[in-house]
């Protein structure tokens, strides 16, 4: 499933996808996104893209 297009889509839309894509497992050995997103919820390393200030691929540059 592709992020959803900020000029498409509404704030709630963006964090769902968010939340979906990096669910957390509670296994950090098995999933790693604690240290993908430098121990930050994803909602929050995601947060310009879901206020719809910078695109989704913007962001996830940062954690590249």
């Amino acid at each position: 499933m592709r992020p959803p297009e900020i000029e498409s889509s509404t704030e709630e839309e963006r964090r769902q996808y968010i939340k979906k894509t990096f669910s957390c497992i509670a296994d950090c050995d098995m999933c790693g996104l604690c240290t993908v997103f430098k121990g930050k919820d994803p909602e929050i390393a995601y947060e310009d893209y879901i206020r719809g200030k910078r695109s989704y691929i913007e962001v996830s540059g940062d954690y590249r």
